[in-house]
């Protein structure tokens, strides 16, 4: 057995880990050898080929030192990084040897930043960790040899292991942790270098300016160094024994923000077992994660107990980074142990994504997202309560007040688009014009919403007798907090405040950069026309700097996504969306089938309208399916003439290809939306053909029939199972205001909750109201004294103006 036990467990180390990096050069084999060379171009951008698994990022990594980031979007431009991983990180659970999976991808998210050309530092724990597995290991194996000898086999299990020293495992674990960290770094063709310091390193003068230039030196070499304390001759720190103005080094979080200042590094990421900073212990019922942090905000937060392991809890951390901070270098606290983020936690905080709490030196003059999602939930439960009469009040008052401040609203239109001029195609430019037209339109639209919103939030949907004197009501509430993101259409945000107005939701609104002084005075005209009903803030507009990705991980702040714009934006949402339901379409692919019985009067107009009138629009026509028996007639004739006079390019379908001589570009795809003046045509020998190809190529949005053929075109309707079908009626016609909703939230393509033009109907839930005497389930068991009823009672009509 102890041969065994030498064999297996207790092999000399370096053998197992070279055998331990020899198993992670396999499974990492498509990276092995492969180092990236920056290559800085005259312009002082760096360029760099695309590796791994993280995305490639082209950015000015050049900066002058000496003032900290502001916003998180700027932290792409770090050059010179700092990473403390902390002990909960590095250690196992067992805190008895390292996580060595986290630490694997520590180093490839370092490695790839290193190889963009930045300049990576880290500053590591896990010695003492370390060290203890192998004493351990070494006297496990010293007593059970003398176990062995006197005292036989099963006194082995009984074997106690003595306290260690925290000093003495340090320096037994110290090479082994800067052994593992070279095997590691060498699968990705880097060389790392170890640095231990000590209090006194940087107390003396003289042995500041040696390490300085040792760091410098090897940052030069394209090395990173590897910092640590050298905890085998560091005295026990004394508490409160920081010098005024100077940080001392008795934890691995003062030796991060020191270093990190003393290089004059852009950024300091702190890794530890928590998300980040909360405002009270995190796990209490309360603790809500501090997105950025502020100089002076320490009284507004409640700190808990330190980590498990290490020395610094989260005020120390805290500490440590306003230390930092003040010196001019940003930075990030974040969890690298949650095994759903570690994986990418470095990068993505480089990339400027919401991870972590960022400190800022700089407040923002307004309120955060957060902040804002907080208005927005408190508003619209306030503007829930308020009478119809009164919603009403305020969508008619915002309506008026479009027309009346039309002058201002254009004005600040014509500054969006002599921006946009020479940036937007001109599809983007033309919804991002607005008219007096377009203001007429609007305002009518929403006067049709103030209407409708009269019975909406608070209708009784059913009602029940459950028993006697215990009837049940379901009515409708609305959903709680939207988050609507538009691009170019600045027309969409009243629409869609007055629909959140008129259903009793809150709002956040995200729109594009493109129309940003047209988002701004319409949202003032939206708060202006709140104010009436002291509900201002149930509205709010999103204008920091938070991306589209950020703002989709807010699931305590958001119950339903809506994005309205592209295709790409729709599924690029759906996508980012964690957590949070998203109503939209990621594509706009309608037909319209032509049938052999077509009218000839009617096609040619139905075709042009549905493809040419606004071919951007995602309710556009772009497959027009066309019966075999109408090829080579006068009415398949005018077709192709009319799309020609309208410029418009065709593309061929294969059946379509093979019935001409000389034919368009075929198709690369029939599942295409253009989105521009392009069709595709193609050839159908029947109605139920046609049915298969929209079912097989289309996106459930909308398809048409045109036919004289009145069961042909039932038949058609019932089958095709699309959000909107329609029977000689142009496409164009699926719009919420063209519906009669008076506007709309989006068109939705999916089939759970609301489908289709989605309006004020769409942004409402239900809830059930039981009202009783004293009851109890118990009565209405077997041998109880009540019986169910469950007679359906008559709902009541509320009375509308």
């Amino acid at each position: 057995m102890l041969s065994q036990v030498c064999r297996s467990g207790f092999q000399p180390f370096s053998r197992r880990l070279l055998s331990w990096a020899q198993s992670t050069a396999v499974s990492r084999s498509c990276m092995y050898h492969r180092k990236l060379r920056s290559r800085v171009q005259p312009s002082g951008i760096r360029h760099v080929r695309s590796w791994s698994n993280i995305p490639f990022i082209t950015v000015p990594l050049s900066r002058t030192h000496g003032k900290s980031f502001a916003h998180r979007s700027e932290l792409k431009h770090a050059k010179r990084i700092v990473v403390k991983l902390g002990s909960a990180v590095v250690t196992r659970g067992d805190e008895c040897g390292l996580a060595l999976g986290r630490l694997a991808s520590i180093v490839e998210q370092v490695s790839v930043l290193q190889n963009q050309g930045r300049e990576m530092m880290l500053v590591t724990s896990g010695a003492v960790a370390f060290g203890k597995q192998r004493l351990r290991h070494e006297i496990l194996l010293s007593q059970s040899v003398r176990q062995a000898l006197h005292s036989g086999q099963n006194q082995l299990k009984e074997m106690a292991i003595p306290v260690l020293e925290a000093r003495a495992c340090a320096a037994a674990g110290q090479s082994g942790l800067m052994a593992l960290y070279e095997a590691m770094f060498t699968q990705y063709s880097i060389c790392a270098a170890q640095i231990l310091v000590t209090n006194l390193d940087f107390h003396d003068e003289q042995k500041r300016r040696n390490l300085n230039g040792t760091l410098h030196e090897l940052l030069r070499m394209n090395i990173v160094p590897i910092v640590n304390t050298n905890d085998a001759v560091v005295p026990p720190a004394e508490p409160n024994s920081d010098l005024q103005g100077v940080i001392s080094v008795k934890d691995n979080d003062s030796l991060a923000a020191r270093l990190a200042v003393e290089m004059k590094t852009d950024l300091l990421i702190v890794l530890s077992d928590v998300e980040g900073l909360f405002d009270s212990p995190p796990g209490s019922d309360d603790a809500k994660l501090i997105d950025t942090f502020y100089p002076g905000d320490q009284q507004s937060v409640t700190f808990g107990t330190k980590s498990r392991v290490g020395m610094g809890g989260m005020e120390a951390k805290v500490k440590a980074a306003l230390w930092a901070l003040q010196g001019g270098t940003s930075v990030v606290i974040a969890n690298g142990t949650h095994p759903k983020v570690s994986g990418h936690v470095i990068t993505d905080i480089v990339e400027g994504k919401k991870v972590g709490t960022f400190f800022s030196e700089v407040k923002p003059a307004g309120p955060t997202v957060e902040q804002q999602g907080e208005m927005a939930r408190s508003g619209g439960r306030t503007l829930a309560t308020l009478e119809p009469e009164q919603r009403a009040e305020i969508i008619h008052h915002l309506a008026d007040l479009l027309t009346d401040q039309r002058d201002e609203i254009l004005l600040a239109n014509k500054k969006d688009l002599e921006e946009a001029e020479g940036r937007l195609a001109a599809p983007l430019l033309k919804r991002l014009s607005l008219s007096t037209s377009k203001l007429n339109s609007l305002a009518i639209g929403l006067r049709q919403i103030a209407a409708s919103s009269q019975d909406s939030v608070g209708r009784v949907l059913r009602r029940t007798r459950i028993a006697k004197n215990l009837e049940l009501e379901q009515v409708t509430v609305p959903i709680g907090v939207l988050l609507v993101i538009f691009e170019s259409r600045p027309d969409c945000l009243p629409q869609v405040a007055a629909l959140a107005i008129a259903s009793g939701n809150g709002l956040l609104l995200k729109g594009g950069k493109e129309a940003a002084h047209s988002n701004r005075i319409l949202h003032l005209l939206t708060q202006e026309a709140l104010s009436i009903h002291g509900v201002k803030e149930a509205v709010q507009l999103v204008n920091t700097r938070e991306e589209v990705e950020d703002l989709c991980r807010l699931d305590r702040m958001i119950d339903l996504i809506i994005p309205r714009g592209s295709s790409q934006l729709v599924r690029d949402i759906q996508k980012a969306a964690k957590g949070i339901p998203v109503m939209g379409h990621s594509e706009g692919i309608c037909h319209m089938y032509v049938d052999s019985e077509a009218s000839v009067d009617k096609v040619t107009r139905l075709v042009r309208d549905s493809k040419c009138e606004y071919p951007a629009a995602c309710n556009a026509l772009e497959t027009l399916l066309i019966h075999r028996d109408l090829l080579r007639t006068p009415l398949f004739d005018q077709i192709i003439d009319m799309l020609r006079v309208e410029q418009v390019k065709i593309h061929a379908g294969p059946k379509f290809a093979s019935y001409l001589t000389f034919s368009p570009s075929e198709v690369k795809s029939l599942r295409t939306e253009y989105g521009d003046l392009e069709l595709c045509i193609e050839v159908v020998d029947s109605v139920q053909e046609a049915i298969d190809h929209i079912h097989k190529y289309g996106s459930s949005h909308t398809d048409v029939i045109v036919t004289e053929n009145e069961k042909t075109a039932e038949f058609f309707l019932q089958h095709v199972d699309s959000a909107c079908v329609f029977w000689n009626a142009s496409s164009r016609f699926s719009d919420g205001y063209r519906f009669g909703l008076g506007a709309e939230v989006g068109i939705s393509t999916s089939r759970i909750h609301a489908r289709g033009p989605v309006g004020l109907e769409g942004l409402l839930t239900t809830k059930w109201l039981l009202r009783g005497q004293d009851h109890v389930v118990s009565d209405f068991s077997e041998h109880g004294s009540l019986k169910y009823l469950h007679e359906n009672l008559p709902v009541p009509q509320r009375t509308t103006n």
